[in-house]
């Protein structure tokens, strides 16, 4: 079927495909039909908390590991990443694990430097609209994480997504990662359930949602993860740290690695419940737990 000519997100329209869009990175089907799990540190922060966390996850059943070298925060004063060296170490982590990578990229100068390290590249809430950055990152032909923008409609989200697919790249996993909301002394986003219900019903393109970004409390994170399944997602992306307190960002919504193991076996429960695998099974793909 040829580009729908009745939404303006063409390439991104259900209508687009007669079937969903299933990515394949590195033996890993996003978007197909078993629940995929991103998991790893807001930032990498050092060689051993890295690794730590990289073994803990994989030990408790993640699929793909997650870990920022560049790091957009409000203040910048703030710790902002360890940039080149941060990658090298998630590659390292990711070759000793067996899992593929994914980063957030901030800049067009860093494309090609992040897609050398990582295998899916995301484009975080607050460049969903930064349109050279898109069509930069649909140029390297990796994987690319969409996520939500922070107070975006559903419609923009889409039409980011279609900056990527209209370059030719269409390896677009969108992310639904909170939106803002009024309500700050509880949580600190908004997951949208409703978001990931649509996304399914307008885009043929995997979903995924953050629910430690989509709450931003840890005692919320595990209730959120089971409810964006139960909606649909395609997958989960997770934080998880070691030592939560002595974290240098978000480590308020960051699982230690046994409360990510506490929410896996819940996983596997749902997964069960509703019919739906849980990935592929551990020792599927090459390498192990180091």
């Amino acid at each position: 079927m040829g580009p729908n000519r009745t939404k303006p997100y063409r390439l991104a329209a259900r209508e687009a495909r007669p079937h969903r869009t299933v990515i394949d990175v590195k033996g890993v089907q996003v978007g197909g039909p078993g629940l995929v799990v991103i998991a790893g540190p807001c930032s990498v922060e050092s060689e051993a908390q890295l690794f730590e966390t990289a073994r803990a996850v994989r030990a408790a059943g993640a699929h793909i590991l997650r870990g920022g070298a560049f790091k957009p925060r409000t203040s910048p004063y703030d710790f902002r990443g360890l940039g080149k060296a941060g990658l090298e170490l998630l590659a390292e982590a990711g070759r000793l694990t067996g899992m593929p990578i994914v980063t957030e990229v901030l800049s067009e100068r860093h494309v090609d430097l992040v897609a050398r390290y990582s295998d899916i590249l995301q484009v975080g809430c607050r460049n969903m609209d930064n349109y050279a950055l898109l069509e930069a990152v649909a140029e390297t032909g990796k994987p690319v994480l969409l996520k939500r923008g922070m107070a975006a409609k559903i419609r923009e989200w889409l039409l980011a997504a279609e900056y990527i697919l209209a370059r030719g790249n269409d390896r677009v996993i969108l992310c639904e990662r909170g939106i803002r909301t009024f309500d700050d002394e509880y949580y600190r986003n908004l997951l949208d359930i409703n978001a990931i219900i649509t996304a399914r019903l307008e885009s043929h393109l995997p979903i995924i949602a953050d629910p430690s970004h989509g709450t931003g409390r840890t005692g919320l994170v595990t209730r959120a993860a089971l409810a964006a399944v139960a909606a649909g997602a395609d997958g989960l992306m997770l934080e998880v740290h070691p030592n939560p307190a002595a974290a240098l960002s978000d480590g308020f919504q960051s699982l230690t690695p046994a409360e990510f193991g506490n929410l896996m076996a819940e996983l596997r429960a749902l997964c069960q419940a509703i019919g739906r695998p849980l990935g592929p099974e551990l020792g599927t793909r090459a390498g192990g737990v180091a």
